[in-house]
């Protein structure tokens, strides 16, 4: 997701916020088999009106199992960050973010080995080598413009040059939001490297209002006029949509090159040593169950994980439309899970940020 604003949440019943002790809902001294689970996840995937994929899953779940799903949402980089400091109390049972948080994630010894019912219908692009995390939702990277303000939308990186996006750009903050990582991932592929990138996000900064800590966030600025063009993703952009009717996404392509966009997929996994070990497993297989997939396009505007779930619904028609023509490519993880630091730190010093 992915994005740093940290924002607990009750998702089905029980406490409205969730403290990093968990004291008011039973704490990490409550009982293996207490009928909670607890979530932290990047955001994205819970609707502005209770009407996300989450939201519904949540509420399936604890309808069939009685099991009482606790959520916390931040930035994917924030969960992990969160999950590290926690990890001699252990207070999450599953996590999900965006890659390469959730390499990232694994390499820090806070995933468990566990593979979801379903997930053999999981393609194994979409899934660890090591069964530690499998995505339960796909999704792609991209970029939103204001339909009203503008007739189209941009086609390339360079047109956001122009000085009519004076203060009228912003993208949330690589190294903290999946989505704002993405950002510098797409840079370097269309680019051909990291230094054309840097480059080229230098000159940007002239039109970008500065980091924003929440890609979520800049959705609504979109929408009404505050800013022309934004950061994001396909299924949150998507979902937001049908509330922000100016919301329009498209897929920028460098000079005289193809639109592109690379998949971001909501990648889950069982945390290492969780206080509700068994719940967690429940709740994984779950959300890949296939009834839960099929909802992805049909309540969550994404793109099913299981290759055996072809969905037809009306959501599903209009991305599929949306991705035609998009060169879709397929970032080098293990190269940006080893040098995001570099690619980070590379992006600071070019942008002043």
């Amino acid at each position: 997701m992915r994005k740093n604003h940290l924002k607990p949440v009750a998702a089905v019943t029980g406490c409205l916020a969730l403290a990093a002790t968990l004291s008011a809902c039973g704490g990490s001294s409550a009982a293996s088999d207490e009928k909670v689970v607890t979530v932290y996840s990047a955001d994205g995937l819970k609707g502005e009106n209770g009407d996300g994929w989450y939201d519904k899953v949540f509420k399936d779940f604890e309808k069939k199992t009685g099991i009482e799903v606790k959520y916390v949402e931040g930035g994917s980089g924030e969960m992990v960050q969160r999950a590290v400091r926690e990890k001699s109390n252990t207070q999450a049972d599953v996590l999900v973010t965006l890659p390469p948080f959730i390499q990232q994630a694994d390499s820090k010894g806070l995933l468990a080995t566990y593979e979801p019912a379903g997930s053999d219908k999981v393609d194994g692009a979409d899934k660890a080598y090591n069964s530690k995390w499998t995505s339960v939702v796909n999704n792609y990277f991209g970029f939103i413009y204001n339909k009203k303000e503008m007739k189209s939308a941009p086609a390339t990186w360079e047109e956001l040059l122009d000085g009519k996006f004076k203060n009228k750009i912003q993208y949330s903050t690589p190294g903290v939001a999946g989505d704002g990582t993405a950002v510098l991932i797409k840079a370097m592929n269309d680019f051909g490297g990291k230094e054309p990138a840097m480059e080229y996000l230098k000159k940007l900064q002239d039109n970008n209002v500065g980091p924003s800590a929440s890609t979520g966030k800049l959705a609504p600025k979109v929408d009404k006029g505050e800013l022309l063009v934004a950061n994001g993703d396909v299924q949150m952009n998507f979902a937001q949509s049908k509330d922000m009717p100016n919301l329009g996404i498209w897929f920028p392509a460098k000079q005289g090159g193809k639109a592109t966009t690379f998949a971001l997929p909501y990648a889950a996994g069982l945390v290492e040593k969780a206080p509700h070990t068994e719940n967690g497993k429940k709740l994984l297989d779950f959300m890949l169950s296939e009834q839960a997939q099929k909802d992805v396009s049909a309540v969550g505007g994404g793109f099913s994980a299981r290759k055996d779930v072809e969905a037809t619904d009306t959501n599903a028609i209009a991305l599929a439309e949306l991705m035609d023509g998009v060169e879709v490519f397929e970032p080098n993880w293990s190269d940006i899970g080893t040098n995001l630091d570099v690619y980070v730190d590379a992006w600071k010093s070019a942008t002043g940020s």
